[in-house]
């Protein structure tokens, strides 16, 4: 009996090592492709606010963008979340899923201005939901899904930030 338990052990090892690796690479790869992003347009004028600052009234006129995206957790990390919610606890693995679904929603925010002609965006609004099923993370074969859509108002501003 015991035997069985190390062959199995043995042999499910490589593979749960196997997913760890590859799931993070994955997601390092993602987080350097968006902090790439963001450090070539850093010039690009992002606010919350509603108002237009630093506007320069030229065509076209200001106009509404909206990018939505929509990531997907890996099996691996969905079985360690299964281990959280029986003894309770912080998922970290879908703080960064929600954290990289923002993040790629306003860089494809931000990109959707740029094809439009626009240099800055102001009223940006980021909402978020659960599509997959990570509130009932106990069912089997549904994989959390972190998505996310981006809204804001595109115009021209006097001057780059």
């Amino acid at each position: 009996m015991i035997g069985a338990i190390v062959n199995l052990l043995l042999f499910l090892a490589p593979f749960v090592v196997f997913g760890l690796i590859i799931g993070r690479t994955v997601e390092k790869q993602h987080f350097r492709r968006l902090d790439a992003y963001d450090a070539a347009h850093e010039g690009f004028l992002i606010t919350q606010i509603k108002s237009f600052p630093m506007a320069k009234h030229v065509e076209p006129a200001p106009s509404l963008v909206v990018a939505e995206v929509v990531i997907a957790s890996d099996y691996l990390k969905s079985w360690f979340a299964k281990w959280r919610n029986l003894f309770g606890g912080e998922v970290r693995s879908f703080q960064t899923l929600q954290t990289r679904a923002k993040r790629e929603a306003v860089a494809r925010l931000r990109q959707t201005a740029i094809d439009q002609g626009f240099n800055a965006m102001c009223n940006v609004r980021v909402e978020s939901a659960d599509v997959g099923g990570s509130t009932m993370v106990s069912r089997i074969g549904t994989a959390p899904m972190a998505a996310v859509i981006a809204t804001a108002t595109a115009y021209h501003t006097s001057s780059a930030v």
